[in-house]
């Protein structure tokens, strides 16, 4: 067994393949960018090794650097995690050369399979289902639109060397082909050094399921079951669980048994995972191989009790699989949600800053969390949008789900926007909860986007006395303060009045022992909980049913976020909520003849003059964040009046860009 390994990779990934080494008795060594000195990996790790600026290109993608490391620190294997250098066939060659192990498949295996060209070949020499599709690499845009209509719209542009979303595009027609091959192109040059493009059909109404195998140098082979992946935005999957719902035992065993089969093709070591698209009839077809441990592993070792990050080890190490196919169990359900530095309300647009808030729900048998942050935190603009893994575990899927509705209203987090609100409002879809999903679930039940949600009907009483026994128990603190020097005494009333989507509910309350009863539209309500002033998040029991939300005071109110609800919420007595009803709103200002930056980024280029006269929808500026390009285009017909910044400059959010006249 190793004696010491380095991790070449960041965030969750890296702390979480470094909790697996301790256990393991292994030290660890970690890598940084300087930006990075301070993060949570490099302190967790035994050794710590700078290795180069802040982008990514300047040092996690710099094999050099990190054997390098190696030979500074002595350790004689390397982790890649997953994305980075996990599928560079060129460093896993390169280890090879300085006698040093790759934890993860051979350069042969990464090579093949991360070609999406010559694994589809690979894949139909090996008996596997796959999509029709142009079988060569598409030189350019006016190529991509003939072979497109050749196979026929709607079409995937994808990059050969591609993955996690990052140069995909979907068309519908020339047009769009045409510019999803260039977008398309660019990200795959940026993400991957490689802009190879090739196009096949896109299924519609897909899901995304795939096959988590196994495999040693000894010949033995298994699939650890299916994972559920069909809930995605612009590829990016967002939520993920374990096993299907959709699957039937034959249509399981059948993808498993191609997903084996696949893996012996090519001579397959260590962990890897063969995607499928599955069509409304369960036919599936192979997406890809992804040579390295998935960002979703989570969900496979919750349900089958094995981690995968241990079984990679030892495999490299050349030990055999201590089991075999028929010891391969399911043991109830499992879901991960991807926490992200995101903002739904403005888009899904990146999050930068720091953490001034970080309070994960309780982990516990079926709560785990996989985080690479810690409260003070910087989220950079120059990685990956994730900040956590929140995972839960349930005897059935709706257990599960109940158990990752309650982790979500209880993971507190300030200082940046999440998509945490967009999370909840998934888990409580009723298409959702019925497992009646696909990859453009999204796109179909929110055509508009995400915006702000009501309080859930069902759910607004009880927030209502929540809020009412918060307010009254701040009140009864600040008497006890006040009345302690004489002449401050201050009486606390009972009556209150919520202020809650544009309506006013008038309570009153009382305390009976350890509880209080609130009195809501003629109906009362027993609370009971250990809240105390300051505690940023409520957990409690309503009518004996369990509650749990976040507030923070902001100025005269709450702020509240409550399973798909944020906003703020104000309580005062009734006869100030009917004056509060009089005051005046004051106006947004208008800010129509700017384009504002709707993000953090890089300005990658505008493509506009001043003097310009541009027609609604023509590309404005193109901006980098988060390793995602992103297109503003005219909303109307418009001059333009002044360019305010230059490409190659960083952007702040609403940074003014163009002036309109």
């Amino acid at each position: 067994m190793f004696e010491k390994i380095l991790v070449a990779n960041r965030g969750e990934i890296a702390c979480r393949i470094i909790r697996t080494a301790r256990r393991m008795g292994i030290a660890t060594v970690a890598v940084h960018s300087d930006v990075d000195r301070t993060a949570r990996h490099v302190a967790e790790a035994d050794e710590a090794v700078c290795i180069g600026t802040a982008a990514a290109s300047d040092s996690y993608l710099v094999s050099e650097r990190i054997v390098e490391a190696c030979r500074d620190t002595g350790a004689s294997a390397v982790h890649p995690g997953y994305g980075f250098l996990s599928e560079n066939h060129m460093f896993a060659r390169l280890l090879e050369h300085e006698g040093m192990v790759f934890i993860g498949p051979g350069p042969q295996a990464i090579e093949t399979m991360g070609d999406k060209i010559a694994s589809k070949i690979l894949a139909r020499q090996a008996g596997v289902h796959t999509i029709p599709g142009h079988a060569d690499v598409v030189p350019d845009a006016s190529s991509a639109v003939q072979v497109a209509k050749g196979i026929g719209f709607p079409v995937m542009i994808k990059a050969s060397a591609g993955g996690g979303g990052k140069g995909m595009r979907v068309a519908y027609d020339a047009d769009q082909c045409r510019e999803g091959f260039e977008r398309a192109t660019s990200e795959a040059v940026a993400s991957f050094g490689d802009g190879r493009i090739l196009i096949e059909r896109f299924i519609e109404q897909p899901r995304h399921i795939e096959i988590q195998i196994l495999a040693d140098a000894h010949g033995n082979v298994v699939a650890l079951n299916e994972r559920e992946c069909s809930i995605q935005r612009r590829h990016q999957k967002i939520i993920e669980e374990a096993p299907s719902p959709f699957l039937d035992d034959d249509t399981r065993e059948m993808m498993a048994r191609q997903a084996v089969a696949l893996a012996r093709e090519v001579g397959y070591v260590s962990a890897g995972t063969v995607e499928f698209v599955v069509d409304s009839q369960r036919d599936f077809y192979f997406l890809e191989m992804n040579t390295r441990l998935q960002v979703e592993h989570t969900v496979t070792e919750m349900t089958v009790g094995l981690d995968l990050v241990e079984m990679m080890i030892r495999v490299a190490a050349g030990e055999s699989l201590p089991f075999s196919q028929e010891d391969i169990g399911l043991e109830g359900w499992a879901v991960e949600a991807r926490v992200c530095a995101e903002s739904p309300l403005r888009g899904f647009l990146p999050s930068t800053g720091r953490l001034k808030a970080y309070r994960p729900p309780e982990i516990s048998t079926h709560v785990r969390l996989d985080s690479g942050v810690v409260e003070g935190s910087e989220i950079s603009m120059y990685y990956d949008p994730l900040i956590a893994k929140l995972v839960t575990w349930g005897k059935d899927r709706a257990s599960a789900m109940d158990a990752m509705r309650e982790a979500v209203d209880q993971f507190h987090i300030r200082g940046i926007e999440t998509n945490l609100s967009f999370i909840a409002s998934i888990l409580r879809h009723p298409r959702f909860r019925a497992g009646d999903l696909t990859t453009h679930f999204i796109e179909e039940e929110y055509p508009d986007g995400f915006v702000a949600e009501p309080v859930a009907p069902d759910q607004l009483a009880r927030l209502v006395c929540v809020l009412v026994t918060i307010h009254h128990r701040h009140h009864l603190r600040a008497s006890t303060i006040s009345n302690q020097v004489e002449g401050y005494g201050k009486k606390v009333g009972t009556r209150w009045a919520v202020l809650l989507d544009g309506d006013c509910h008038e309570t009153s309350i009382e305390q009976e022992n350890d509880a209080w009863i609130v009195c809501h539209d003629n109906q009362e309500y027993r609370i009971e909980d250990n809240w105390v002033p300051g505690c940023r998040v409520y957990t409690g029991r309503i009518e004996g049913c369990a509650l749990s939300c976040q507030v923070d005071r902001s100025g005269p109110g709450y702020e509240v976020t409550f399973g798909a609800f944020s906003g703020v919420i104000h309580v005062m007595t009734p006869e100030i909520a009917r004056l509060y009803g009089m005051m005046p709103v004051r106006p947004p200002a208008d800010l129509s003849r700017y384009l504002l930056s709707p993000m953090p980024g890089l300005l990658v280029s505008v493509q506009v003059a001043e003097g310009q006269h541009v027609k609604a929808g023509e590309e404005l500026a193109v901006i980098e964040a988060m390793k995602m390009e992103n297109s503003l285009r005219a909303d109307h017909d418009c001059v333009v009046a002044g360019i305010l910044v230059e490409a190659g400059a960083t952007l702040e959010v609403d940074q003014p860009i163009l002036e309109f006249e």
